[in-house]
């Protein structure tokens, strides 16, 4: 199955205004900690404006980036799968048993939201959007009925993602969908790194830092079902398009466990990130305004 040539991808915007995909030039560089302080970020320029065209190359070019993007567009993703209560820590956490099988539930695509851009709560979510880490799987090429064996041979690559959640929403029945599927409800970003680059996603680590006090920082080998499995289980009976972005699942420390809890509130700074180059989501907070209905 073919590769791509580069090692971390990401979409951005240059000084032109016009949108691009390429690898920052600087391969040590966290692309969201650079744009929040305001460095300049270079990238190699690819002759493709997508991620999942296999068949890009450099152009020779390098540009700087104004702003950086979602990896993937709202319509390459398509309907975002979720794992829950993937992790033994958070399973604890909760106290909850650990599941016999990954317990999936969906977020529609416009959750995906810029890693850099401002996370509007909504005012139905007003005092209760939690913020969970999660590595987000993206698929390479449409597959199904997978073994576990083969599954990460469809694997694009990793990105950071942020499962926000509204937890009293949640709290209202027993289907997450509703209270993790707001607007802009999955900052994902600021790259893609390629699968090719991390064969052994269990290696990565997970952080959360919420107004300086680190809320989640844990392994990904704390997984309950690993990439491959879960991979491997969604695809059973269903086709995974290329672009299909998964989030795999959230470690312990979200806000809602502590005592008083932790919630986002307007100017809340916010630091969501994993290691190993897939970088860190520096979504600003604001808060919506009471809304009234048409």
């Amino acid at each position: 199955m073919p590769s791509a040539v580069w090692k971390r991808v990401v979409r951005f915007l240059a000084e032109d205004v016009q949108e691009y995909c390429g690898e920052p030039v600087d391969a040590e560089l966290d692309v969201g900690l650079a744009m929040a302080d305001r460095e300049p970020v270079l990238v190699k320029v690819l002759d493709a404006k997508s991620a999942l065209d296999l068949d890009a190359v450099f152009t020779g070019e390098v540009k700087t980036a104004i702003q950086i993007l979602s990896p993937l567009t709202l319509s390459e993703v398509g309907t975002i799968r979720c794992v829950g209560l993937n992790y033994t820590d958070h399973a604890a956490e909760m106290k909850l048993s650990i599941p016999k099988h990954p317990e999936i539930f969906f977020k529609p695509n416009t959750c995906v939201h810029g890693p850099v851009e401002t996370l509007t709560i909504p005012h139905e979510a007003a005092g209760q959007a939690d913020p969970e880490v999660e590595l987000a799987v993206v698929i390479k090429k449409d597959c199904k009925n997978v073994s576990v064996g083969h599954a990460l041979n469809y694997v694009l690559g990793y990105m950071t993602s942020n499962d926000v959640t509204a937890r009293i929403v949640q709290t209202r029945g027993s289907q997450w969908g509703y209270s993790k599927g707001f607007d802009q409800f999955a900052p994902m970003g600021p790259t893609i790194v390629s699968a090719e680059s991390i064969p052994d996603p269990s290696v990565l680590w997970l952080k959360t830092t919420l107004d300086g006090a680190v809320m989640q920082d844990k392994p990904a080998k704390n997984m309950i079902f690993s990439v491959a499995e879960i991979v491997s289980y969604l695809s059973v009976g269903t086709t995974l398009k290329a672009g299909t972005v998964i989030l795999t699942g959230t470690p312990s420390g979200i806000g809602h466990s502590h005592s008083p809890p932790f919630y986002l509130k307007e100017g809340s700074v916010l630091r969501v990130s994993i290691s190993h180059g897939l970088g860190t989501l520096v979504n600003p907070i604001a808060q919506e305004a009471p809304v009234v209905l048409e």
